[in-house]
């Protein structure tokens, strides 16, 4: 990945720097690639230990970010819901869809990039539970909501198969992300990002809630 001139960051203090640094470097670099002690420093830290101090381990400072972006997704998840509601849209399947997913198109990184989208691809791999909506911690209300009604749609499916199918879509729309944010950067975008978009949404709702083939 190039290198493109980093935004300022807003303020915050150390402990979301130490997140967002993080982040990018997880996302680019591999979640246990790159060391402790290079994460304070890219996140302006004097102190080589920052990150034991504020998070203790790696998959402590892993936890912090997913929790971090979770929280900060809700609000719209929320919104979203509130939409729905107003819109006697709230029983259509997409909406689900749409409130778990979406939302994470807004988190771009201070270079422009969808470093979380990388950095999610890597945390599922490590954290996915075979109970389902279990991903290592504790989940915000909006996205607790959506994922209860997505349970209650996938009611003919064991916990472990439906788990592994809100796993699978998840991996699409991340791919999306991470793949148009390469192309972008590259100059080999090609497909219209809402055309794309549109076309992964439905990819996925078809496959989520696609009925067992019964045998026989």
């Amino acid at each position: 990945m190039s290198e493109r001139k980093a935004r300022p960051d807003d303020q915050v203090d150390s402990r979301t720097r130490i997140i967002l640094a993080a982040e990018i470097l997880f996302a680019r670099e591999g979640i246990d690639g790159v060391s402790l002690r290079r994460i304070a420093a890219v996140a302006g830290q004097k102190n080589h230990h920052a990150v034991q101090y504020h998070f203790g381990t790696r998959d402590g400072l892993v936890q912090a970010i997913f929790d971090y972006r979770m929280e900060q997704m809700d609000e719209r998840r929320l919104t979203m819901f509130a939409e729905a509601e107003r819109d006697g849209r709230i029983g259509d399947p997409r909406i689900i869809v749409e409130v778990i997913l979406l939302p994470q198109i807004a988190l771009i990184d201070r270079f422009g990039d969808h470093s979380y989208a990388n950095f999610l691809c890597q945390y599922l791999l490590r954290n996915s539970d075979a109970e389902f909506g279990r991903f290592g911690g504790n989940l915000p209300p909006g996205l607790q909501r959506a994922l209860t009604m997505l349970r209650q749609r996938l009611d003919f499916l064991s916990d472990s198969a439906a788990q592994r199918r809100l796993i699978t879509v998840c991996f699409m729309f991340l791919n999306l992300l991470a793949v148009y944010t390469r192309d972008l950067e590259s100059g080999r975008a090609s497909e219209d990002f809402d055309e794309a978009l549109e076309d992964t949404i439905r990819q996925i709702v078809a496959a989520l809630f696609l009925p067992v083939r019964q045998e026989g």
